[in-house]
């Protein structure tokens, strides 16, 4: 196993797809961070304005406590981790396509080991995306947001800690999209317009629908409420009084409409993964390779 995941890990880093991916993943989840920290600041500007000043205080809420800029951590991440996922995806999939699964599979003891140590070596992979992810998303959001807006160092851990389990979970999702439909087109095609548009529109239609709960266990849904779940939690306990009519809408700014707790987000959104990996898995066990 140990000789397997050293090839995976030397077919990646010797080819130009990871930087590749790397580049646009680092700038859309710093420009996400900086546009978004931008936003943040100007609704705190008018909140703390002192036009604003007496509706807050009839509200009973302190503007000085917010901490909006945990919305846009947690959306910079779940934007950005599209890549990761699309690099998943090609895992399996660009193999076929250009026929190296051959060796791949001849070389292996067995093609469960040979899967297993791809597997492997993605979850890193993923780990390194989102460790990337993080560090572009803090410092557009530092960079665009005031101090009084940013979440303490326990907070930004906690979404740190969420956003790569996020990047790594859909780095898992994306490779088993991709070991089941094994057309590199198709699998990037497919999972973006899922990711960004189709399910989207589905959680449109539910929330219309008065059924947010079923949102929660929609792929997109689950993995949102990662980062989504615990960015909300924060902003709610450090925010004073808010109204129990603007909770769910502060869940939806953040992602997490419908979301579950981050960790049960990230069990469904695994059981995703393992379900679409295992069709995979069985489709590449019965494939003939030439």
């Amino acid at each position: 196993m140990g000789n397997l995941i050293k090839a995976e890990f030397r077919k990646t880093t010797t080819t130009g797809l990871w930087w590749g991916l790397m580049i646009p993943t680092v700038l859309l989840a710093l420009g996400w961070a900086l546009g978004t920290g931008a936003i943040g600041k100007s609704i705190m500007d008018v909140v703390s304005s002192s036009e604003a000043e007496e509706l807050t205080r009839l509200l009973g809420v302190d503007p000085s406590q917010w901490q909006v800029s945990v919305f846009g951590i947690a959306r910079s991440i779940n934007v950005a981790t599209i890549f990761p996922m699309i690099f998943g995806g090609l895992a399996i999939s660009n193999e076929i396509h250009r026929k190296t699964i051959t060796t791949t599979f001849l070389t292996a003891p067995n093609r469960v080991a040979a899967m297993t140590a791809k597997m492997l070596v993605y979850i890193a992979w993923g780990a390194i995306y989102g460790v990337a992810i993080v560090a572009a998303v803090s410092i557009g959001i530092a960079l665009t947001s005031d101090a009084g807006a940013l979440p303490s160092a326990g907070g930004w851990l906690a979404l740190a800690g969420v956003g790569i389990l996020s990047s790594i979970l859909m780095t898992m999702f994306g490779v088993g999209v991709g070991a089941l439909m094994t057309s590199t087109v198709a699998t990037t095609v497919v999972l973006i317009l899922y990711m960004l548009i189709i399910e989207n529109g589905i959680q449109l239609v539910l929330a219309a629908q008065e059924l947010p709960d079923v949102i929660g266990f929609l792929p997109n849904g689950a993995v949102n409420g990662l980062t989504g779940s615990v960015a909300s939690s924060l902003f709610l306990a450090n925010a004073g009084v808010v109204p129990d009519e603007l909770v769910e809408v502060l869940r939806a700014v953040a992602g997490a409409l419908g979301a579950f707790d981050w960790w049960l987000s990230g069990l469904i959104f695994l059981v995703w993964s393992g379900l679409f990996f295992l069709a995979g898995w069985a489709a590449t066990q019965r494939k003939d390779i030439t």
